[in-house]
């Protein structure tokens, strides 16, 4: 079988084609601490600067030796964009949403004719056009963002879940209006030169709103996005936190090729839940790869890939003090496994 760069290697196995060997990627959240003193960019500068953004995306790559970049590090810059109130992050800490600007109808209108060349939304697409520029012949180029549904709640704040059980009209409309946004974002990320793009929907779970909810308020406007990204021939990656087994087949019905599954799910019976998408995860962020050993990550990242998945990666965002030879340990299993 034939070599083939990262680049080609990650777009087939998205599409469900055959490879050499795995690839070693993560699509969540990848810097880290020690990255930061090797590279120079530190958190929170790293979030706010495209030139230090994009340097700390390439340290995953030569510090760490995931075969993409990944950029950016949080999901709170589309609630930034649009004046939701944030709490600053620190060096180990991101940023979070604690303020919302959307309670009625009416607000809705009030955020449009956005600008994407503005704030930090602007400040990614740059840090991602540094980066292609850099290494796109070569690498995966992993563009991220928050999705449309929990986009959606954080611009309505705490009311929102109530709100699509009360509310239906301004539920509908507030995700019309994340979802066109969240294509347009999507879109500019692709111009600059992202190649794989990642939806990180923590919000939007089948435990916590259930199927009927989740197929009317998240299925429809995921398709939307998915197909935006298809007529672009960009595969797309679904990250939803918690335990998502049941709700895989409803994932999986908005297109995406692949589902990223964090550490509650059982990697096995994720393989089988699905049909087209293909599997990514799912070692546990905190309890194996921040506070084990090499060799327990080794053992447990067998487990995993003994379980089927098409791409071994955490389960959810890289703890910021993970050490990065537990990372290297990860990344070792990935690319000695061949399919």
């Amino acid at each position: 079988m034939s070599n083939y760069t990262p680049k080609e290697r990650l777009a087939r196995i998205l599409t469900g084609q055959s490879v050499d060997r795995m690839a070693a990627i993560s699509v969540t959240q990848t810097g880290t601490v020690e990255q930061m003193e090797a590279c120079g960019a530190f958190w929170p500068a790293a979030n706010e600067d495209a030139e230090l953004m994009a340097k700390l995306g390439e340290a995953g790559h030569t510090v760490v030796g995931f075969e993409a970049v990944r950029v950016p590090f949080d999901i709170t810059a589309e609630a930034e964009f649009f004046g939701c109130k944030i709490k600053a992050g620190t060096q180990e800490q991101q940023p979070s949403v604690v303020g919302h600007v959307v309670k009625s109808v009416d607000d809705i209108s009030k955020l449009e004719g956005y600008n994407l060349d503005h704030g930090r939304i602007g400040v990614v697409c740059e840090a991602i056009k540094i980066l292609a520029d850099k290494y796109g012949n070569e690498l995966p180029i992993i563009g991220s963002m928050i999705g449309p549904f929990s986009l959606a709640q954080h611009l309505n704040g705490d009311d929102w879940f109530m709100n699509i059980f009360t509310d239906e009209n301004l539920g509908l409309k507030l995700m019309e209006f994340s979802t066109a946004f969240s294509i347009a974002y999507a879109k500019k990320m692709v111009e600059n030169g992202a190649d794989t793009m990642v939806i990180i929907d923590p919000t939007a779970s089948y435990q916590l709103i259930g199927a009927e909810f989740y197929e009317k308020f998240v299925v429809p406007y995921h398709t939307k996005l998915v197909d935006a990204m298809k007529e672009l021939n960009v595969p797309t990656v679904l990250h939803i936190c918690g335990d998502t087994t049941a709700g895989l087949a409803l994932m999986e019905s908005s297109g995406v090729n692949a589902i990223s599954v964090d550490q509650n799910v059982d990697p096995a019976t994720a393989v089988k839940a699905v049909k087209k998408a293909v599997i990514v995860g799912n070692l546990d962020p905190v309890n194996v790869l921040w506070n084990k050993t090499p060799e327990f990550i080794k053992e447990k990242s067998k487990e995993v890939l003994d379980a089927g998945v098409a791409l071994l990666a955490p389960g959810c965002g890289i703890v910021s003090k993970t050490p990065t030879v537990n990372l290297q340990a990860m990344v070792e299993m990935a690319k000695a496994h061949k399919y």
